[in-house]
């Protein structure tokens, strides 16, 4: 007792060693009255006092609530977790409940109900204080990864200890000593990972595999075994990940475990054994790395990676499986020291001089080593860094910058998943987002931040790139590569063959023809010189496609376009990545290798060395767009030239998501920017040539509403646009003003068709854009061109709610600003008309049956039409706005954004995530799939580059983790569609 008053003399017990500043005083200061309020309310004196009188404390906890509405949040729900800092350290409350949720699975009669909440509560109380300990400084960022692992480990005991025990009541199990029910089990849980290396993240998912020994005392039946451990897995799953009025605990990942788009969720341990000396890939070698017993009958998980050992440890150095370990986790550098690195909209897990390149080389070295050195089999990255250095694998430089930027990069991390606990690693695009991260990390300002992050990546960077070149070499050289003279020449063939070309002998044939000339490209005899000394380096770059024949018969027909090569040449030479980057393309995106085959002359722009640091933002492309029309030009040149724009920025826009300095989100904001300014400038183009002949009509103006991916700024790059020109003029205008007058309604018809024409015909330079008007009132019984009284009487009176729906995403893209103003105005005003929300949801439920039935999906990558798929996603977003269940100030009519700003009554916070997560997975395989195919994907056939870009987009390890990924997505989005759309009254 006295020792608590004592403490409680001393005020409150978390101490600051940082100073956070928040972004807007003005609000942290009501922020903190509202918490103290609460605090009030609660009875909790010492909080209410702690937040209203002046001291450096109350000024740490307003910055913390201004800058992290998660944390906010929770204080004002449970304002007794500020309140039991008075009584205990953190690290003491923080021991306290581990211990508590250690508990919770032995209390006897306890029902799963009663411990998902119980671990919810603690869980919830645990990630708060871990915050407020990282953000004060009283835990450096090495203590903050371990109790968060500390506090998964211990959450994960405690639901395996509860099912044991269940099933051991129910006699399906017979346990040796029920208040140790783990011992003796079978149940092998592996944390993977970064839960395995106990290096967990403040929002991370937590990577679990679940394997059994059924030769355990505990198994009374073995033939049941793996139904009984796949339930309990289950059930594990649900009582961790699951969504309650409490929350959740942690998400829960099963998909490293063998095969798991075919397997049950718990595996027996030799059927996992055999799979894994037989069938294992070496990116599951390298997940084994950091599997850790973690929960269930440690004794046999131990057992089991003892036996694995042979599998993930080589006894002799394993140089020969480097190349395949190079794509565990499709680490493409393709563009290493190409230009400033952009510090907005980076990825700090993923980018270039991310955490995974240090994680990656220290795996790497531990793939090639570990069999021999068995100190360098540690699963802890920055433990392994100094492993290497002692053996020096690395310099004491290289581990002393590596450990601090590691450790720095993580710190960056937290902050951003400590904002909304969203697991996202990716920093704010925005002014005020980037600045909140600064604050959080206590910088001065977002330019301050933004030097010392630019730095670490250039650090990580450099020492990434020496390290790799330090590695030993693969081989000596490519081999023998003669292509002279008419006859094959034997090694050559060989060589070939070696570096993965499945017709030897026609490559050769189709190199001689280079040699000799045939094309204007290598007509010179420097251009041919040039390609020569090229010609290895581009063998192997194409080899390492795995569709060697087909990247190099593309790479042919691109020669064979082209007016000259002895710069381009000379580029690929000095810059491998460039040519890294050309392969991808030659090998995974016949689209894109198609649009430099027909138009070489887009890839010109890969020459600007800022192509990968400068965001395509409206502003970017607008300026570039206005350079390249500028000056006086005849109407065909214009539209010719808005062509050959559009074609080399899509192109860019692409190169970009390939190389990942844009995400697939960042992307479709690009690509939609470029239809609204070409098209644009195609309308103003239209109507000064369409005046020459027919004048104007007296207060004329037109608009244009973009519908769809267009109006929701969600374009891919073969998107067709969908729109419907609007327009107005003054009410007594009979007819324009021109040599041919016109009346308004036909005047504005014809300008329509012409639009159509100047944008979607066909000329020298291709296609602007396909143009679909299909939308527009009436749909194709309607006028092409429709009067903004038309459409507001059309909308407010007859449409149809999948009309309406549509309307959700109306945004206008071009013509007269005032009235662009009006018409979205309109449609705000429209949209928030009362509704029928039952017969909303009842007539979309009802209308995506219809679509089901009418169009059903080819297969699990139809991902538009599967079950669960964007449609329902679209479907959820458009009925949310339509009945008024969108938070937030202002419109948006981009999907991931209505999403993200669901009523809480309509969706909770958990789903909104989870549907959140999906539109982004799906928009990430969109992308990626649209850019680089023609044709629909064909899972039996699909480019291994291609696999490896969605690898890298999603950051899985493997085709079929990322199938089993999409199948659980699709699953869960069909479930809350069903919730949200067709089960309410």
């Amino acid at each position: 007792m006295a020792d608590t008053v004592e403490r409680t003399r001393g005020g409150w017990l978390l101490k600051p060693t940082v100073t956070l500043a928040p972004l807007d005083v003005g609000r942290a200061e009501r922020e903190l009255a509202e918490i103290a309020d609460a605090a009030s309310e609660d009875s909790l004196a010492r909080v209410a006092k702690l937040l209203t009188a002046k001291s450096p404390d109350r000024d740490f906890l307003g910055a913390v609530f201004d800058l992290s509405p998660f944390l906010r949040d929770l204080a004002r729900r449970r304002p007794s977790m500020l309140d039991a800092l008075f009584d205990r350290g953190v690290e003491e409350r923080l021991a306290a409940i581990v211990t508590e949720i250690g508990r919770s699975g032995l209390v006897p009669d306890l029902t799963e109900p009663a411990l998902m909440a119980s671990l919810r509560e603690r869980k919830t109380e645990a990630h708060f204080l871990i915050a407020l300990a990282d953000l004060a400084g009283e835990a450096d960022t090495q203590a903050t990864v371990r109790r968060l692992s500390r506090l998964a480990d211990a959450c994960v005991d405690a639901a395996s200890d509860f099912l044991l025990r269940d099933a051991h009541r129910q006699g399906k199990l017979s346990l040796a000593d029920p208040e140790n029910p783990a011992k003796g089990s079978g149940w092998i849980l592996l944390g993977m990972g970064k839960l395995g290396a106990r290096e967990l993240n403040f929002s991370s998912d937590i990577d679990l595999i679940s394997f059994f020994d059924p030769e355990r005392p505990a198994i009374i039946d073995p033939s049941d075994a793996t139904d009984l451990f796949s339930r309990l897995t289950r059930r594990l799953v649900r009582i961790l990940q699951d969504r309650t009025e409490h929350g959740y605990v942690f998400r829960t990942d099963l998909r490293l475990r063998p095969d798991p788009g075919s397997t049950p969720l718990a595996i027996p341990v030799l059927a996992a054994l055999n799979y894994y000396e037989g069938r294992g890939q070496n990116w599951e070698r390298a997940a084994m790395i950091k599997a850790r017993p973690m929960a269930g009958d440690i004794e046999a998980g131990t057992a089991f990676l003892k036996e694995l050992q042979p599998y993930v440890w080589r006894k002799y150095m394993d140089y020969a499986a480097i190349a395949d370990v190079h794509s565990i986790k499709r680490q493409i550098h393709a563009h290493k020291g190409h230009g400033e690195i952009a510090v907005r909209g980076h990825n700090v897990k993923l980018g270039r001089g991310g955490i995974r390149e240090i994680e990656f080389f220290v795996q790497t070295q531990q793939l090639i080593a570990g069999g021999r050195f068995p100190e360098l089999r540690g699963r802890e990255t920055v433990a392994m860094l100094a492993e290497l250095a002692k053996r020096n694998w690395i310099t004491a430089e290289a581990r002393d910058a590596l450990t601090r930027q590691y450790w720095f990069l993580r710190r960056v991390e937290h902050a951003i998943q400590m904002v909304a606990d969203e697991q996202t690693h990716t920093l704010p695009e925005d002014d005020e987002g980037l600045e909140r991260i600064a604050h959080m990390l206590a910088f001065a300002d977002a330019e301050s931040f933004s030097h010392a992050f630019r730095a670490s990546l250039q650090q990580v960077e450099a020492h990434y790139a020496a390290l790799f070149e330090a590695a030993p070499e693969l081989s000596s050289g490519v081999g023998n590569l003669v292509f002279t003279g008419d006859v094959d020449d034997p090694d050559t063939l060989q060589t070939l063959h070696r570096l993965g070309f499945q017709r030897p002998s026609d490559i050769c044939r189709v190199i001689r023809s280079w040699h000799f000339g045939r094309y204007r490209v290598t007509r010179s005899a420097e251009a041919r010189e040039r390609l020569t000394e090229l010609t290895p380096a581009l063998l192997e770059a194409f080899g390492k496609t795995r569709r060697a024949d087909e990247a190099l018969m593309r790479f042919d027909e691109f020669l064979a376009g082209l007016p000259a090569g002895v710069q381009l040449f000379s580029l690929l030479q000095s810059n491998p990545a460039l040519l890294r980057l050309l392969a991808t393309i030659m090998g995974a995106a016949p689209r894109l290798a198609a649009v430099i085959t027909r138009r070489p002359h887009v890839f010109d722009g890969l020459l600007d060395p800022a192509l990968l640091t400068e965001l395509p933002n409206r502003a970017y492309l607008a300026a570039r767009l206005a350079a390249f029309l500028e000056g006086e030009r005849a109407y065909e040149d214009v539209l010719d030239r808005l062509r050959i724009f559009a074609s080399e920025q899509k192109f860019l826009i692409g190169v970009r998501l390939l190389a990942g300095s844009i995400d697939a989100a960042r992307a479709g904001k690009a690509f939609s920017d470029l239809a609204d300014l070409t098209i644009g400038a195609a309308l103003e183009a239209v109507e000064a040539e369409f005046s020459i002949r027919h004048g104007r009509v007296r207060g004329g103006r037109i608009v244009l509403l973009g519908m769809g991916k267009l109006g929701s700024r969600e374009l891919t790059a073969g998107s067709d646009v969908d729109l419907i020109l609007l327009y107005d003029h003054d009410t007594d205008a009979e007819e324009s003003d021109g040599d041919k007058p016109l009346a308004p309604s036909h005047y504005f018809s014809r300008l329509t068709q012409r639009l159509i024409a100047a944008v979607s015909a066909p000329t020298a330079e291709g296609v602007l854009y396909e143009l679909d008007l299909r939308l527009r009132p009436s749909g194709n019984k309607g006028p092409v061109a429709t009067h903004v009284e038309a459409f507001r009487k059309y909308q407010r009176q007859d449409a149809w709610t999948w009309e309406q729906m549509a309307l959700t995403r109306a945004r206008a893209i071009a013509g007269e600003p005032e009235l662009a103003a009006e018409i979205d105005a309109e449609v705000a005003a429209i949209l928030a008309l009362p509704r029928d929300a039952a017969k909303v949801r009842a007539e979309a439920a009802e209308m995506r049956t219809l679509i089901e039935e009418e169009k059903p999906p080819r297969d699990l990558w139809d991902i538009k039409l599967v079950p669960g798929g964007l449609i329902d996603l679209e479907f959820i977003a458009q009925v949310a706005t339509l009945t008024g269940q969108v938070e937030g100030e202002g419109r948006t009519a981009n999907t991931a954004e209505t999403l993200a700003r669901l009523a809480p009554a309509f969706a909770d916070g958990s789903t909104r995530q989870d549907l959140v997560r999906a539109w982004s997975l799906y928009l990430a395989l969109m992308q990626i799939i649209r850019l680089c195919l023609d044709s629909p994907f064909d899972r039996k056939d699909v480019p291994p580059g291609l696999a490896d870009l969605l690898l890298t987009a999603t950051d899985l390890p493997d085709f079929s983790v990322l199938e089993a990924h999409l199948k659980e997505m699709a699953g869960e989005v069909r479930g809350i569609f069903g919730r949200l759309l067709k089960k309410r009254k």
